[in-house]
């Protein structure tokens, strides 16, 4: 039997297509979208004297109430204080704009608190140091839970001016009504001094201190948190990074 030449070059032509489709280059990858700004103040731009106002209208823009501090012992949700604006907008300005997410607990003191919104190296996103005004509430004490904004250089800082990334977790000690009224600076109510007695906290802290916050649940991480090993500095022997998200 013989098979023509027609024939043969038919019986090819698959193998060819074959090679050919073998020899295309491939498909050029598609470069991923970028990312959405995140909208808000600059935070590279803002200063002591303009952030109050920025972080105002920002937070009448873009409000918010709730946060998730995940960690790697749990996740702790947050409930932010209406009353408290600045430090409000501020806190999830910096959550949203992932300043957080680059920040670990860098202080752990047992007893007493948990501070966090430091890191070892240079921050990826552009921030000034700019502080906030004080926002201290009579309502708002350090009783175990309360989310509050450490403030420094009190000699360089008579108006008590807050820090604008590092905040902490009160932890504290249960104290007996007459402990925790001569350890505070103010007077206390009856049921301030209840809740430090049945479930604890560090009333030296009221009225030096903003309270923006408190612990709805996971307080138990943030006593996981408060017992685990620490260098001389207080920073845990093993890094406890933060990812902080707004759920509401």
């Amino acid at each position: 039997m013989t098979i023509s030449v027609a024939a043969l070059g038919r019986a090819w032509l698959p193998a060819l297509a074959l090679l050919a489709a073998c020899n295309q280059a491939p498909p050029a990858a598609q470069a991923p979208p970028p990312k959405a700004a995140v909208p808000g103040p600059d935070l590279a731009t803002l200063t002591d004297s303009t952030a109050p106002a920025a972080l105002l209208a920002y937070g009448r823009q873009y409000p918010g109430s709730e946060v998730l501090v995940r960690t790697r012992l749990g996740t702790i949700r947050v409930k932010l204080y209406d009353d408290t604006p600045i430090h409000r907008a501020n806190f999830l300005l910096l959550a949203r704009k992932g300043v957080f997410d680059e920040t670990m607990f860098n202080r752990v003191v047992k007893d007493f608190a948990v501070q966090g919104g430091q890191t070892y190296g240079a921050r990826t996103i552009r921030l000034k140091r700019y502080r906030l005004p004080p926002e201290i509430r009579p309502a708002h004490f350090h009783r175990k839970g309360a989310l509050g904004m450490a403030r420094y250089d009190d000699d360089k800082n008579p108006g008590r001016l807050s820090s604008n990334t590092d905040f902490y977790f009160v932890v504290g000690e249960k104290l007996a009504p007459n402990q925790s009224q001569a350890m505070c600076r103010r007077q206390l109510t009856p049921a301030q001094t209840k809740a430090y007695a049945s479930t604890g906290g560090v009333p030296s802290l009221d009225g030096q201190y903003t309270v923006f916050g408190e612990v709805i649940e996971g307080q138990d991480v943030v006593d996981k948190i408060a017992n685990e090993p620490v260098e001389s500095d207080k920073w845990p022997v093993t890094d406890i990074k933060i990812k902080v998200e707004v759920v509401r």
